[in-house]
Formats: structure tokens, sequence, C-alpha cells
């Protein structure tokens, strides 16, 4: 009987070992489609969330409670027949913060450009050598992108192995130039030309501000409030150097929309910090968001 309950013990801690990295809440809405077979994207949606639940996204050991907490919405606008569909994805993620029960918003992101092909009952299987559909590309991208940004918000620069993984995707994709969501040369944002400004060297602050807003901000804020908010002070000070770069940087707004509520929170409460700078740079970095940074005290 000892044995028995041994082998089950160590059978329940591998499982938990073993666990793939994302636990993603996949939702396919396709209720703005009139007389479409709607069994299909019941039938997608499924797919999906196994696609990217069960899916081993890299050779890493994840315990049951690490994996990363996101979801991908897709929005189906279209039915173009022959099994072809557009509309959008909505995608987000997040991670816990050291010493608390809160997680901290990471991605926020929506892709207008989502154009893909689709037969029910279509097996979804992720090689990270071959291109298989736009399909599987794009979820593939997304999983790879947010492993990214987690990666880089544990350790400085971490995440560049699964923004080169995101760059191999793309180079796989058929015909990439001639489709909206893949291609470089639009002046639209979409998935080829995020990625881009991501890994620009002109961009690593973007990088760096998730690193030191992370690890040396949120996750010092259990021991040291103040010392958490001056380190996330100085994380969003630093993109300055981006807005005088480029102004309309993709990757500012990239920021911003995930984190905007978090650091009117983080600044409307206490102990004070000298927040005035920190406004004024905000309001110039992220003028869409002004009704918000009047709310820092």
């Amino acid at each position: 009987m000892y044995k028995i309950v041994t082998i089950l013990v160590l059978f329940f801690l591998s499982v938990g070992v073993n666990a793939q990295e994302l636990n993603c809440k996949v939702i396919v809405n396709a209720d703005r489609l009139t007389g479409s077979n709607k069994q299909l994207f019941k039938t997608l949606e499924t797919s999906l969330n196994e696609f990217v639940n069960k899916t081993q996204w890299t050779d890493k050991k994840f315990k049951k409670q690490e994996r990363i907490e996101c979801s991908m919405i897709f929005t189906i606008l279209k039915d173009h027949g022959n099994n072809n569909f557009e509309g959008n994805i909505q995608i987000q993620s997040s991670r816990p913060v050291f010493n608390s029960i809160y997680t901290t918003p990471l991605f926020n992101f929506q892709d207008n450009h989502l154009n893909f092909s689709y037969i029910e009952f279509e097996p979804l299987r992720y090689n990270e050598n071959v291109f298989q559909s736009d399909l599987i590309s794009i979820v593939s991208y997304y999983a790879n992108l947010i492993l990214a940004i987690d990666s880089d918000s544990f350790s400085m620069f971490g995440g560049d192995h699964y923004y080169n993984k995101c760059e191999s995707i793309i180079s796989q994709v058929e015909n990439a130039t001639d489709k909206p969501g893949w291609e470089l040369d639009g002046k639209k944002l979409n998935r080829n030309r995020l990625l881009r400004a991501i890994q620009e060297r002109g961009n690593r602050d973007y990088r760096r501000s998730l690193y030191n807003y992370h690890l040396l901000g949120l996750d010092v804020m259990a021991n040291d409030v103040k010392a958490g908010k001056n380190a996330v002070l100085d994380a969003v000070m630093s993109l300055k150097n981006i807005y005088n770069d480029n102004m309309t940087s993709p990757v500012l707004r990239l920021f911003m929309d995930a984190k905007a509520d978090e650091i009117v929170k983080i600044f409307s409460d206490g102990p004070n910090v000298d927040t005035r700078k920190l406004v004024d740079a905000l309001n110039r970095m992220s003028a869409i968001n002004a009704s918000k940074w009047a709310e820092i005290k």
C-alpha cells in the first residue's frame, strides 16, 4: 500500500513539473456572422484551446502554478466562403507579482489582420521548422511573443530566444509579402512590424523597462513599497528615450495599452513620491490617456 501511494505521489508531481507553459483561454466569437455553420466555430474553439495549452512551446520544465495566464479572443467578422475567414484577435497575458496575490498585465494587443482558412476537425499541430497554415502560424507567433515578453519581465533581455522564434515563424509564412498580417511594408501595425519594432536597438529601453518595472519595481513592493514605486517610476521615465527618437513608436503604445491603468493605481496611493515629471512625460508619450494621468496624485 505504501509503495502504491508513493508511486501515485511521484506521478502527480511529475505531471506538475512537466506542465505546458501556457494556461490560455481561447474564445472564438462568430456572433456577427449570419448563415454560417456555428458548430464549426465551436469545434475551432475547442481545437485551439487544446492546441495552445497542450503544445510544448519550450524545452523548459514548468510547474502547473508557473504556467503563464493568457487569453486569445478570436472575433470572426467575415466568412468569405471556401473555409476562409476574416476578423481580429485580442491577445492578453499577465504574470504574478512576488509575495502577493496580485497579477500584473504584461501584454494587451489587438491584431486586426486575422485572415485564415479552417476546415472543421482539421488537426492543428505545431512544427517549428515547417509552415502548415496561417492559423497555426498566427497562434504560434503569439504564443512565442507571450513567452518572450514574460521572460523579459523576469530577466534582462530574457526573451531573445522567443523573439527569434517569432522571426522564424514569419520567415516561413507562404507568400507573406502579399498578406496584410505578415507583410513588412504596409503602413498599419501588423505582426511583422510589431516584432521589428520590439527588436530594434533604438527600442531596447522598452525591454529594459519591462525588467526594471517588474523585477525591480512591482516584485519589491511587498517588502519596500516606496523603493518599488521609485523603480517603476524610473522604468516608465526611461521610455522617454524612445519617444524622443520616434514619437509614434509602436512599443510605446504596446507598453501603455498594458500598463496605463496600473500606473495610475500605483501612483494614486501612498507612500507619496514626486510624480510631476512622470505625469508630464506620460502626457507626452501617451496623450490618449491624459484623463487617466490626471488621476495621479
